[in-house]
């Protein structure tokens, strides 16, 4: 198939946006602070608008290269396009999210998910959906802070070391600010689930939206990001592309 014919069949597919609109009152990483706007002209006063914003490297959705908590590790440009489009699985378990706020992502949750859809392959791009995105507007929902501890569903170490190790795959994809889920991360007194995945030199995608509409197989994930010299983590433009 010629190019500009892939593109066409392309377009003819459900297209699904995994991207948050980055606003004032979105939740933020602690260490941020909330998107900042100053208008530079107007249309009124020059005939062109500008404006200038500022935003941390973790606001909304967005790509943590590895060199994000790994010491030589690959930064945001040494990681090419075709490496940031992939094929997309998606981990369902937003029921058990509801039951369990805190709930880690299990190796035997991922051997179900392959006894129903076969072996996640090599190279795949492997998503967490949660329904966490719907909290994002407010900072209070979205961290949900009981007694000092944030109770959010994230990956258990041993999920991705059998994602990293045994399948082999690229990326992890989730809907919190962290890859651990808040508990354990509490227990451990460390981000021990996201350091574990980063050092394994390998991206991920955090704060992810509108996992819960796109199928569990089938389906390609395209991530674009800006590219800003040494950046080690940026906002990013995350889509979903499958059959309808």
């Amino acid at each position: 198939m010629k190019t500009q014919q892939l593109l066409q069949a392309l377009k003819e597919k459900t297209w699904v946006s995994l991207t948050h609109e980055v606003t004032k009152d979105m939740a933020i990483y602690q260490a941020f602070n909330p998107l900042g706007e100053r208008v530079l002209t107007t249309l009124e006063e020059t005939g062109s608008d500008n404006r200038e914003y500022t935003l941390g490297t973790s606001h909304g959705t967005h790509v943590d290269a590895p060199a994000h908590f790994m010491a030589g590790g690959k930064i945001l440009s040494d990681i090419s396009p075709k490496e940031r489009y992939l094929p997309l699985y998606v981990l369902h378990l937003e029921d058990k999210v509801k039951e369990e706020p805190g709930y880690a992502v299990t190796v035997d949750d991922i051997l179900a998910f392959e006894k129903e859809h076969g072996a996640i392959p090599e190279g795949a791009f492997v998503a967490f959906s949660s329904g966490w995105y719907k909290r994002i507007y407010s900072q209070d929902d979205f961290t949900n802070t009981h007694d000092g501890v944030e109770v959010t569903p994230g990956w258990s170490v041993a999920a991705l070391e059998y994602l990293s190790r045994t399948r082999k795959i690229a990326a992890i994809g989730h809907e919190t600010l962290n890859t651990d889920a808040g508990p354990e991360a509490a227990e451990a007194g460390d981000l021990v689930a996201q350091r574990f995945w980063l050092n394994e030199n390998k991206f991920q995608v955090e704060v992810m939206a509108n996992l819960d509409q796109v199928p569990a197989t089938g389906g390609v994930i395209m991530i674009n990001v800006l590219h800003i010299k040494d950046a080690v983590a940026f906002p990013a433009e995350v889509t979903a592309v499958f059959d309808a």
